[in-house]
């Protein structure tokens, strides 16, 4: 059904899909309703849609939430939204960027906030660290993204997908996966698989370290080249060799390791060992 709905509304519109932003319209009603059920949607829910393309997703969510506050970059799909929703009252339509829109004036006083996205793959990451790093208060940011970022995201320590986004992720969120999505899911048809992941926010940084930003630092030195061992990899850090050495053995990790097969705990120990060696 919202098949036809789509692709009449593309139709009757005469929308061109734009490759430089990434335009993929999900088609499939069965994905659509996976969102939804993943998202948990209440009436007491204000609900920051990123990329509503023709507001497929967007009518679901209108029929589930407070308010609805849909943020698209392009501006021919601006007047579509806003015919084809007008029959809501509970929808808020800004033109602007994802990566630039002030989030805390959009969630203002509401307590219960949660994401929902269809992301262009050429954004995800980038959103998905201003999301997380921004502090915002939201408890859920349920998207659609490239499987290969999804699988990053979710990986395990001592694998090939488990790298810097994966820790970023798992330090703010647990991971829930939902379901893979096939290219024929939309319109047009992406070169790749797809993924539906649910990112539940933590009460608390799943670690505690004493300062985030070393934290953060030692953890993207150690994936910069993932073949070189940890001892290695930390000497773009600037950290006198017997300090860094210091630091290894006060964290009880041997400096021969590769950052890849490090948890996000033994990241937090030898961050502080190395501020406590500084």
């Amino acid at each position: 059904m919202n098949e036809i709905i789509t692709r009449n509304i593309v139709k009757k519109y005469g929308f061109k899909f734009s490759k430089g932003l990434g335009q993929n319209f999900l088609i499939d009603d069965t994905v659509l309703e996976d969102i939804i059920q993943a998202a948990d949607i209440s009436p007491e829910d204000l609900v920051i849609e990123i990329g509503p393309g023709v507001g497929t997703l967007t009518k679901l969510l209108l029929k589930k939430a407070k308010k609805v506050v849909a943020v698209e970059l392009d501006d021919k799909l601006i007047p579509i939204l806003g015919e084809e929703l007008k029959e809501f009252g509970n929808l808020e339509l800004i033109h602007g960027d994802a990566l630039k829109v002030d989030f805390n004036e959009i969630i203002g006083e509401e307590k219960s906030v949660k994401v929902v996205a269809n992301l262009p793959y050429y954004v995800t990451t980038p959103i998905i660290s201003r999301l997380l790093k921004g502090d915002y208060n939201f408890s859920s940011i349920t998207i659609m993204i490239q499987k290969e970022v999804a699988e990053r995201i979710a990986a395990k320590p001592s694998t090939k997908d488990y790298g810097a986004l994966t820790l970023l992720v798992q330090y703010h969120c647990s991971v829930d996966v939902i379901r893979k999505v096939s290219p024929e899911a939309f319109i047009p048809q992406p070169k790749v698989e797809s993924m539906v992941i649910r990112l539940n926010k933590l009460p608390a940084p799943r670690v505690e370290v004493a300062d985030v930003e070393l934290f953060f630092k030692v953890i993207r030195e150690s994936f910069n080249m993932r073949r070189k061992t940890l001892s290695n990899s930390l000497k773009n850090m600037k950290v006198d060799k017997d300090k860094l050495q210091k630091a290894f053995e006060d964290a009880g990790i041997d400096p021969v390791r590769r950052g890849e097969t490090l948890s996000i705990q033994e990241f937090a120990k030898l961050s502080d060992c190395i501020k406590s060696a500084l």
